[in-house]
């Protein structure tokens, strides 16, 4: 397996694909890039964007990821691998656990996947 981009961390969703999560705690920022089971290849999807509910120490927080375009590839909002998010709270909370919320790729939709960030969703040591 050759790990998501930017060696993020990989969250399968069933066999077939994963999402690969890139942070920027100085920017606050979150990147879902949407990956085959492999995380060999992006894979672009519908949706404008996808909601992760995050449970914090102290509270819960709900970030939204938009679909981002890029002309360099050719991706754009409806057609699009890559999705960001932005909070403050992110500059100063970089392990949390995590929802996905429904998302639907290539016509089957993921619902509740639990994740811990930045551990992943995979058993360790495969």
């Amino acid at each position: 397996m050759a790990g998501p981009p930017h060696r993020g961390t990989p969250v399968a969703l069933g066999d077939d694909y994963q999402i690969g999560w890139a942070f920027d705690a100085s920017a606050g920022q979150l990147q879902a890039y949407v990956l085959d089971g492999e995380t060999e290849n992006f894979v672009r999807i519908k949706p404008p964007s996808f909601d992760l509910t995050v449970k914090l120490r102290d509270r819960g927080e709900v970030l939204q990821f938009k679909a981002i375009a890029n002309s360099a590839t050719g991706e754009k909002v409806g057609s699009t691998s890559l999705f960001e998010a932005q909070a403050d709270w992110l500059k100063t909370n970089n392990t949390f656990d995590a929802v996905l919320q429904p998302i639907k790729v290539e016509g089957t939709v993921y619902t509740n996947v639990a994740f811990n960030f930045p551990k992943g969703n995979e058993e360790q040591g495969k």
